[in-house]
């Protein structure tokens, strides 16, 4: 037995929850490394040859995968939706990255953390799910926790939170490609889904890219590898995340990206967040911890056949 067979075996043992919440630990790990690095290279890029190039350098770190599964690992059976859901993509990694270079990587962070918010309406609006009324609430409160981290800068006005803005109109459209990830595991297998992701979304962005070229030293280049070994991994991680368990199991992991953002924000530009950051993520956190609680239940409610049809 083959070592990667005896650690899928070992994997496997641990239980689809913690299974979940190990995927996601290593999901915000790649993910506060891959904001870090990718914060420090829109200092000298413009943030949309920054996505190009990020997803471009991705799509060649798969290509060993490709190599050894074969060109099948491309076959998607539904490229419609890919080529939906990677424009939404694009869009929303397009907004986050043009804010990245202006915002701290803990505040960044913590307004992520409003993505099951926007899941939840979202799966209402497309999907027709029924929202409650504490769910509502639940909802509301996570916005309270977006206006607490913001509370320093409420003070100087709307221009001077347009990066912040930004981030959070951004968070709505990553949710809805999020959303559409979900439906695509119906017809293709995770990598095929990371792939093509890689693929188009450097590909639909390469227009602007080339429009705001810049020349690039081997420094940028070496952490552009770095960015798309994080960038894919961090997907693939979170892919695998979804699908071993619920979003409720994997939550306590989750809020730990907080901790690895404000160590690297600290350690690179001697950053210290405010407590209104930390307040307001515990906040966001909170409310989208009991939204995906109560999404399990009302899962495990209706049954596996019905759950995975919805």
């Amino acid at each position: 037995m083959s070592f990667s067979e005896q650690a899928a075996r070992r994997t496997e043992a641990l239980g689809p929850a913690i299974r979940g919440m190990l995927w996601m630990t290593l999901c915000g790990l790649c993910f506060a490394g891959l904001n870090a690095t990718t914060r420090v290279i829109t200092a000298d890029l413009h943030s949309w040859q920054t996505v190009c190039l990020r997803y471009a350098f991705g799509a060649l770190v798969m290509l060993p995968l490709v190599l050894r599964a074969g060109m099948g690992v491309l076959r998607t059976n539904n490229l419609p939706l890919q080529v939906g859901r990677c424009l939404v993509h694009s869009l929303g990694t397009g907004m986050w990255f043009l804010a990245l270079p202006s915002v701290p990587l803990a505040e960044i962070t913590a307004i992520s953390f409003t993505s099951p918010i926007f899941l939840a309406i979202g799966a209402m609006l497309f999907f027709r799910e029924k929202v409650r009324g504490e769910r509502w609430i639940a909802i509301a409160v996570g916005f309270l926790g977006v206006l607490i981290v913001l509370y320093p800068k409420l003070e100087h006005g709307i221009a001077a939170n347009w990066a912040s803005l930004l981030l959070i109109a951004a968070a709505p459209v990553s949710a809805g490609s999020y959303l559409l990830a979900k439906r695509l595991m119906r017809y293709d297998k995770i990598e095929t889904i990371v792939l093509w992701q890689a693929m188009l979304v450097s590909l639909f962005t390469l227009p602007l890219a080339l429009f705001y070229w810049r020349p690039m030293t081997l420094t940028i280049l070496a952490m552009f590898v770095m960015v798309g070994i994080l960038g894919s991994a961090g997907h693939y991680a979170l892919n695998r995340s979804l699908k071993a368990t619920d979003i409720a199991a994997t939550q306590p992991a989750r809020f730990l990206e907080l901790v690895w953002a404000s160590a690297l924000g600290f350690l690179i530009w001697s950053d210290v967040p405010p407590v209104w950051t930390f307040a307001g993520a515990m906040v966001i956190f909170g409310a989208t911890t009991w939204i995906a609680r109560r999404e399990a239940i009302a899962a495990r409610a209706l049954g596996p056949d019905t759950g995975a049809r919805s």
